[in-house]
């Protein structure tokens, strides 16, 4: 099946990537808005019969996700044969249950919704604490793709002797992972999470690694409290400034700052989220996924 790509405004250097690397040919969507805030999107690409793919990295979705609603509604209206969605940071993964009466499970809620739009969906690492699969909540084919080996390859080319550091427990399966690849060893401190912005990490003895370059390694990078006590604690051992490195560079206000200030020596991220630190490309990852899916 021939298909077509299709990237929001924000997302186009992704676009011009997933277009690249799996030869499809990319249209052109022309957005803009009315003075009264709303969208208007026209799609300059030919979709009867086509496999739609279209390339929303969903960081800070409220702004994005109507007119991402909209373009695929537009692409079917023109005939569309299938829709398909590349998020590569997917949000709303957060709220996973109702913690207090009356509460939104925003989870549920943003998978029904995408799920409503969208034939299947790539993403990368979502961050699902108590759901098992994203299919525990999202009604389409999806293929959940890692960023491990590209995290191990970045760090095996740029950092001499590296010690990789979880932040807490939960990261202990994957930065085990991430470490066995490059073949190096690897700690996990202990976290406790005070509220949404204060975060308490306690390190383990780390005198066997005074030699090393500590690597702390996280999936999601949004306030960085958690970055930035695991970074403290890691120079307080006396160690060496420590590399950062995440699959999904939120940053939130002033955190990348936050990070450097604690005494890290470098943030590196992944392309799933354009920022000023993303250097570590992803989406060739993802391309055995999205020609996959786009021809199912």
């Amino acid at each position: 099946m021939s298909a077509v790509v299709l990237a929001l405004t924000e997302s186009a250097s992704l676009g011009r990537r997933v277009s690249e690397l799996a030869a499809m040919p990319l249209g052109t969507v022309e957005s803009r808005q009315f003075p009264d805030g709303e969208t208007y999107l026209r799609i300059e690409a030919e979709c009867a019969n086509q496999s739609v793919v279209l390339v929303c990295t969903l960081d800070r979705p409220d702004r994005k996700v109507l007119p991402l609603v909209f373009l695929a509604d537009a692409a079917r209206a023109m005939g569309a044969r299938r829709v398909g969605l590349v998020a590569p940071y997917l949000a709303y993964l957060r709220q996973d249950r109702q913690f207090r009466s009356g509460e939104a499970v925003t989870s549920r809620t943003f998978a029904r919704l995408l799920s409503g739009y969208a034939d299947w969906l790539v993403t990368i690492d979502p961050h699902l604490h108590r759901y098992h699969t994203l299919s525990d909540i999202y009604g389409v084919a999806n293929r959940v793709v890692h960023a491990a080996p590209a995290l191990a390859a970045w760090i095996a080319a740029h950092v001499d002797r590296p010690v990789l550091v979880g932040p807490d427990a939960e990261s202990a399966q994957w930065v085990t992972d991430v470490a066995n690849r490059v073949g190096a060893p690897s700690v996990v401190m202990r976290k406790t999470r005070r509220s949404d912005r204060v975060v308490e990490v306690s390190a383990p003895d780390m005198e066997a690694y005074r030699q090393h370059t500590p690597v702390v390694v996280d999936d999601v990078v949004s306030s960085a409290q958690t970055m930035v006590e695991t970074v403290k604690r890691v120079v307080a051992a006396g160690l060496r400034a420590p590399v950062c490195v995440a699959v999904h560079a939120l940053f939130s206000d002033t955190a990348e700052q936050a990070v450097m200030d604690a005494g890290a020596a470098r943030i590196a991220t992944t392309t799933s989220v354009p920022h000023s630190t993303s250097v570590i490309d992803v989406v060739p990852l993802m391309i055995p996924a999205i020609r996959e899916l786009a021809d199912g």
